[in-house]
């Protein structure tokens, strides 16, 4: 007999052999224990097959015995027999709402066999309360699946952004939402020019767009238009000094230190404004007045980081390298990756007589230095403008 047939055979007596024990001493119970016990055997053993009849024997002793329903939908399940799981796994539910790994393997199912519709509210449901991170991922793969495909962006967008916390370096995850917010933010823009085609967000938009792939004059001059429609609106001036900012003439430079001001007269609040304003006012050697734009960037944001290291900057210039040390230390607890911070705290701790905690910082700045020069390397080839956090990236001048 081949093992198939053996296994055949061995599947059928299971199914409808009796009880090794006599069922008229025996209690109900004492069947559905014996049975539970046998599953568990096969299932350990690796044999799920062989505890599919014991878990349907448990059913036919007990037809709302939750752990049986469930445990036989999920082995159909993994076999990937989904017609079988289905009603099973349905059954179990009902009788206990709270299973959220039972509603999400359920939502699979139902997606696979082309329901849709229940898969997509079984698996909304289940998918932020599965604790099971496998399954989680699983569940927000085809919920993604099902928004796109019904051109609900934003709600995928949701999904993906809950799933990178769980898997922040996973690739195909990170391609995904690549390629989810690219459409988004090309929906948004197509929205923007129907809803209204001479709108300054429009112009704010299209400038963005235009900045990313390094069309720097194109962008300034759709900054500007914004301007002359709206020039109050909330951060339209600081994204024209950042523009302006990466050209190197005198006057560009004069103009973006005018339009940080201007964002803040919109946005007293501007923290980045600030801290951009503190920048140029260092460049003039005016440490004073860096240090008044500084502080108060960190007075809005104690976590700007930029704002940290341009004030550790200013207070070692000045003697207070105990106050830069504690800075930069913050700054780098921000983002243990900026280049700048560890190469300004490696400095920092050579004037305080540190110098083993300088070199280990001097080593930090080289490793992501390197990692900042690939990364810039990847945007030019892209065609795509110098990121903001790139800035650190560049040798910081000494």
């Amino acid at each position: 007999m081949t093992r198939k047939a053996a296994a055949a055979l061995l599947f059928a007596l299971l199914l409808l052999a009796p009880p090794s024990f006599s069922q008229t001493s025996a209690t109900r119970q004492q069947q559905i224990d014996q049975h539970k016990q046998t599953a568990g055997e096969y299932l350990r053993a690796n044999k799920p097959e062989l505890a599919i009849p014991e878990f349907k024997a448990i059913i036919s002793l007990d037809p709302k015995n939750v752990d049986a329903l469930g445990n036989l939908g999920v082995v159909f399940f993994f076999q990937g027999d989904y017609a079988d799981a289905i009603p099973n796994l349905r059954a179990a539910l009902k009788l206990k709402p709270t299973l959220w790994k039972i509603e999400a393997l359920l939502g699979l199912a139902e997606k696979q066999t082309g329901d849709v519709p229940a898969a997509r509210a079984d698996l909304e449901n289940a998918f932020p309360n599965v604790p099971e991170e496998k399954i989680r991922m699983q569940t927000g793969t085809e919920l993604i699946d099902i928004y796109t495909a019904s051109g609900e962006l934003d709600k995928a967008a949701t999904v993906v952004s809950a799933m990178r916390e769980i898997e922040p370096t996973d690739e195909a995850l990170l391609y995904t939402a690549y390629r989810l917010y690219s459409d988004l933010a090309e929906e948004s823009l197509l929205s923007l020019s129907l809803v209204n085609p001479s709108s300054a967000r429009l112009h704010q938009a299209i400038a963005h767009e235009l900045a990313k792939r390094g069309d720097s004059a194109a962008a300034i001059e759709n900054y500007r238009e914004a301007l002359k429609i709206d020039p109050k609106l909330p951060g339209l001036h600081f994204e024209l000094a950042e523009m302006l900012s990466t050209l190197k003439t005198l006057e560009a430079q004069a103009e973006a230190e005018s339009e940080y001001n201007a964002a803040l007269d919109v946005n007293p609040s501007d923290a980045q404004a600030e801290c951009r304003l503190g920048d140029i006012a260092a460049k003039r050697n005016d440490l004073q007045e860096a240090q008044g734009h500084y502080a108060k960037a960190l007075a809005l944001q104690p976590n700007n980081q930029d704002a940290a290291i341009g004030l550790a900057k200013v207070l070692a210039s000045t003697g207070q390298p105990e106050k830069a040390a504690r800075l930069l230390e913050h700054a780098i607890q921000i983002d243990p990756t900026s280049s700048l911070a560890h190469f300004r705290l490696s400095t920092v701790y050579r004037q305080l007589g540190r110098t083993g905690d300088a070199q280990r910082e001097l080593e930090q700045y080289q490793k992501y230095k390197v990692m900042k020069a690939k990364l810039h390397d990847v945007y030019r080839d892209l065609h795509l403008d110098q990121d903001p956090d790139e800035k650190s990236a560049a040798p910081p001048s000494q």
